[in-house]
């Protein structure tokens, strides 16, 4: 999968919780959207949502819900990538 990454930061979430990366990117697949994904650094926790969902307050599971898995691998090279910058 081919994601044009636009943003990375890390959140350390407060003090006692698990830290995650957030990424924006370009989907490049057939929705072709600006999307956000949460990584947590254990395999298999990540979250992906449409930004212009989010932006009309879409939050909803089935609406605004894609399948993490389809997008990790390519996310976590991307965070791996951007720690070594």
């Amino acid at each position: 999968m081919n994601l044009q990454i636009i943003a990375i930061a890390h959140h350390r979430n407060g003090t006692s919780g698990a830290p995650f990366h957030v990424v924006h990117f370009q989907d490049d697949g057939p929705e072709a959207t600006r999307k956000l994904a949460i990584l947590f650094e254990q395999p298999g926790h990540c979250a992906v949502l449409d930004i212009a969902k989010i932006a009309v307050g879409d939050i909803a599971f089935g609406s605004n819900s894609w399948r993490g898995e389809n997008f990790e691998v390519s996310l976590r090279i991307a965070v791996n990538q951007w720690r070594m910058e």
